[in-house]
């Protein structure tokens, strides 16, 4: 079976290290990383993922307005998006991804199993 291929915007080298090498010793999937958000749209695009790990607050470019581009370009538009923040804790989440407008937001610090399972979840929906 191919590696689900998961495109990891933060822009903490910290937390897009951490998520890489955690998802990618799972053995299922190929995790691609940028920590510029001005440089993300390009690089996903070259990436070409099945799913993108996106921060909510980065300088220079938000998370929602990042993922309003992303969804507007022809190559991306059909990739799902789960939101990273660190607006609610995991603690105050019990772990688990909360659903907010049509929108699935982990907490940091990320759980990995949870991260595993809302990663499966939003890669069937499409």
């Amino acid at each position: 079976m191919a590696k689900k291929r998961i495109f990891v915007i933060d822009d903490e080298p910290g937390i897009t290290r951490t998520v890489k090498v955690n998802l990618e010793r799972t053995g299922a999937y190929t995790v691609g990383t940028e920590n510029h958000p001005l440089h993300a749209l390009a690089a996903a695009r070259e990436f070409q993922p099945d799913l993108i790990l996106l921060d909510v607050m980065m300088p220079e470019i938000d998370g929602a307005e990042l993922a309003g581009e992303i969804q507007s370009d022809l190559a991306l538009q059909d990739v799902p998006i789960v939101f990273l923040t660190a607006i609610v804790s995991t603690k105050e989440t019990g772990g688990k991804p909360l659903e907010s407008g049509g929108r699935t937001f982990v907490a940091k610090p990320v759980n990995l199993d949870s991260l595993i399972k809302c990663i499966e979840e939003n890669i069937i929906k499409v």
